[in-house]
């Protein structure tokens, strides 16, 4: 029997958009609880939910909890990736402050990590060992995983065996869902950054 995971990102936190990492810990705005209601609409599809532990997405798993009656489990693992010291700057700080800095960074993001930031491949094996661990636990089931940007880039680079070096290369919306089946012939990506679920 397989193993659904679903995972979404958080919608927009407050302040607006800005490398957070896992050092700054702002919840949702407005905006970001609505991008994230529209996204997953009004049935539930989950055995289980399964959270960072950042409150961008943590209060809002607990608010689907709520609704729907379903557990909660919070994975440390599933934080976003550090940043160093571009967090709590946006991109377009970055940009015209560091212009050379930023684009060697989105050249290779392995070997010029901001300063401070943590290792990425060091970052993709703790959110592969997480979801490995995370699909094996509840095993069958159907699971919603409320992260990060980030944690979905490294997912899936481990799925589609993919280098870190490549993960930048990925888009990931405020609120995109992000589909894996995990089963007797390994992990499967069954869709990227979709707005809502399939019917």
């Amino acid at each position: 029997m397989s193993t659904r995971i679903d995972f979404i990102r958080h919608g927009e936190p407050e302040g607006g958009r800005l490398y957070r990492g896992a050092a700054i810990d702002d919840p949702l705005s407005e905006k970001g609880w609505k991008q994230m209601w529209q996204a997953l609409g009004e049935q539930n599809h989950w055995d289980q939910i399964v959270s960072s532990p950042l409150l961008r997405c943590l209060e809002f798993a607990h608010a689907v909890s709520n609704k729907h009656g379903l557990p909660v489990a919070v994975e440390d693992d599933f934080r976003e990736v550090g940043f160093g010291d571009w967090e709590g700057f946006s991109p377009q700080h970055i940009r015209q402050t560091r212009l050379q800095e930023y684009e060697r960074f989105y050249t290779d993001p392995v070997n010029n990590r901001p300063e401070g930031a943590e290792d990425l491949r060091h970052f993709g094996q703790r959110v592969a060992t997480a979801l490995e661990q995370t699909a094996s636990e509840f095993d069958g089931r159907k699971l919603l995983i409320v992260a990060h940007a980030g944690v979905i880039r490294a997912a899936l680079g481990h799925v589609m065996q993919a280098p870190a070096a490549s993960w930048y290369r990925v888009k990931v919306n405020n609120a995109g869902i992000t589909r894996f089946e995990f089963g007797s012939l390994g992990s499967q990506l069954i869709f990227h950054n979709r707005s809502d679920l399939p019917a």
